[in-house]
């Protein structure tokens, strides 16, 4: 008898991809004007790569893309850490309007930092604090993609070095990168032609299932 599932694995994914942005909601980095332009540059390019923007319905640098991404013709997901949409508003001072879908969690911002990731097929670090760090952690210690704008400040500028301080291999994939436009294409490549995660714990490598 056929296994429906390996089936299914071996053929190339037709839907749109989730591309998860998660950086700085608040803090230095949202009031440079350069990580401004360059978080709208990426909710641009994944708009034009005709797949979805995800992010944890936020201010700062993830809300700037989204509105980009929006502006671009793109569809635009949020991942809220309130239980409704009063809450959103009034309890964390978060936007609605450049979203076409907010999923109210009701998990609060640490849980929601998970779910956020669970619900992204790869990432990308626009800058960041302790929320994306921990954002990032989630996802690569899951074996997602993971794009890193190094042109952006905060924690994304150390990324690299907090990998190899670690020295731990999960069969994360990150990609490091200092152009927007390019980050994006390689993230979407990877996608569309690399393994992808298949269960909760990937840190086995050879669990991993290639596209054909």
């Amino acid at each position: 008898m056929k296994n429906l599932s390996d089936e299914f694995l071996k053929t190339p994914f037709s839907h749109k991809f989730r591309i998860g942005v998660m950086g700085s909601a608040q803090g230095p980095s949202i009031v440079q004007k350069e990580n401004t332009e360059l978080a709208m540059i990426v909710g641009e390019e994944i708009a034009k790569s005709g797949h979805i923007l995800l992010n944890g319905a936020c201010p700062g640098l993830p809300n700037d893309a989204a509105i980009a991404a929006k502006k671009a013709g793109g569809f635009v997901m949020g991942v809220s850490p309130a239980f409704s949409r009063k809450e959103h508003i009034d309890k964390f001072s978060s936007p609605v309007d450049p979203y076409d879908m907010i999923l109210y969690s009701g998990q609060g911002l640490m849980y929601r930092d998970v779910l956020n990731i669970r619900c992204s097929d790869a990432i990308i670090v626009l800058g960041g604090g302790m929320g994306t760090l921990n954002e990032f952690s989630v996802a690569f210690d899951e074996g997602r993609y993971v794009g890193v704008l190094t042109s952006t400040t905060g924690v994304a500028q150390h990324l690299k070095e907090i990998i190899e301080q670690c020295n731990r291999e999960t069969g994360g994939r990150v990609f490091f990168h200092d152009d927007p436009v390019e980050l994006v294409k390689e993230i979407v490549h990877a996608l569309k032609t690399g393994p992808r995660v298949t269960t909760e714990d990937e840190r086995i490598v050879d669990k991993y299932t290639f596209l054909v």
